[in-house]
């Protein structure tokens, strides 16, 4: 994915594509700084998932948007939010994220198993105790 506004330095020749997710209610800001002549931030919403480029030793900061400022919540290297790319995956229909980290899908695989799941509830009596 091309970044259109904020084109990486050529200097930078080692990209990888990366992905975002904001999980908490409030509005966030990310920002790579620590990248000279390249200027990137981006708002990012609730519930909003924000995928870019980025170099391998970018590491992307995350400001927490408060009242009237932002505090800077979390910084993360960027190489630990790469979306991996699998040729096997790219050819199938399946849309299934991976969590880089545990290298398992992000949403599990529904189960279906054909077993009896009904039981009989157990009913305890109520005891008083004086």
């Amino acid at each position: 994915m091309a970044q259109i506004l904020d084109p990486l330095p050529p200097e930078q020749s080692v990209k990888i594509l990366c992905c975002y997710v904001n999980a908490t209610s409030k509005i966030q800001v990310a920002r790579i700084s620590n990248i000279p002549n390249w200027y990137f931030e981006r708002v990012v919403f609730p519930g909003q998932r924000l995928v870019f480029e980025s170099p391998i030793i970018a590491q992307l900061e995350i400001h927490t948007g408060m009242m009237a400022s932002a505090i800077l919540s979390d910084t993360i290297a960027c190489d630990r939010l790469e979306i991996k790319e699998d040729n096997n995956e790219l050819n199938s229909n399946s849309v299934a994220a991976i969590d880089t980290i545990n290298n398992q899908p992000i949403m599990p695989s529904i189960k279906t198993t054909n077993l009896d799941t009904t039981k009989p509830l157990a009913f305890t009596g109520l005891v008083s105790i004086d």
